[in-house]
């Protein structure tokens, strides 16, 4: 029979390689919308800024002029869904890409593809965002 200590320390464990396996896997929002998505108020993004949308596997951007972007935050190298925003860079968990929330485009390898483009835009003061 294991010690307690032995059977606390493996259940405390559980829950942490779950995360680690989640997180090269794809994620567990499912991949980019299929649909377009309300994402939150407009007036979350600055000009300049961008929002990561985690739930949705989106990022959207603010040019200085007020338009918007949206991309997928799938990442193309090897299918992670992207959980980090820096300023205006996206971090690709797994293998350590990154992007530009504002382009799509390849700033770190491994990833050599851009981000895929989502159409966006502005609906009664919320974003919507969608294939």
């Amino acid at each position: 029979m294991p010690a307690r200590r032995t059977v606390l320390r493996g259940a405390a464990l559980a829950p942490v390689a779950g995360i680690a396996l989640s997180a090269c896997s794809g994620g567990s929002g499912g991949g980019t919308p299929t649909a377009p998505v309300e994402l939150g108020a407009e007036s979350e993004i600055a000009k300049g800024g961008a929002q990561l949308y985690r739930e949705a596997n989106v990022v959207v951007s603010r040019a200085e002029n007020g338009s918007l972007k949206a991309f997928s935050t799938i990442c193309t190298h090897a299918g992670c869904a992207i959980n980090k925003l820096q300023g205006t860079t996206l971090i690709c968990p797994c293998h350590g890409s990154e992007f530009d929330a504002a382009t799509g485009k390849v700033l770190q390898a491994p990833a050599t593809a851009p981000l895929k483009e989502l159409s966006v835009e502005a609906k009664g003061g919320k974003i919507v965002a969608g294939p």
